[in-house]
């Protein structure tokens, strides 16, 4: 497979596991594999509950931290999602979301240059 169907897959996989954990999806997702490195940018992903927590008094903070409840308690998931479309071992995982936005960056780390190997397998 080329980097783009492996990135598209990435995305559709990432995006439907959102609708089926959280019953929103976002409204556009993009991933980009650079490197050793796995990116998913997803727009449009506050919930309803996020949006109306965001209006009171510390509402950031507490957003943020149901997220990062929700990143913990996913991310065995989704990293094992990504192994199994990519084949690669995933070292590390981070998140962080605009609650400005509600976009959503998620940064994989994988153990080798996943670009290089599929350029090689491409080439």
């Amino acid at each position: 497979m080329t980097k783009g169907q492996i990135e598209d897959i990435l995305t559709k996989k990432t995006t439907k596991f959102y609708l089926e954990t959280l019953g929103v999806g976002p409204t556009s997702a993009k991933s980009y594999i650079i490197e050793d490195m796995i990116i998913i940018r997803m727009r449009g992903n506050l919930l309803p509950i996020e949006k109306k927590l965001l209006l009171g008094k510390n509402g950031i903070d507490i957003v943020k931290k149901i997220r990062q409840n929700l990143h913990e308690s996913t991310i065995d998931e989704i990293t094992e999602h990504i192994k199994e479309i990519t084949n690669q071992n995933v070292i590390s995982a981070h998140r962080d979301i605009s609650t400005k936005t509600g976009e959503i960056i998620y940064i994989f780390i994988l153990d080798k240059n996943y670009q290089k190997q599929l350029e090689l397998e491409n080439s």
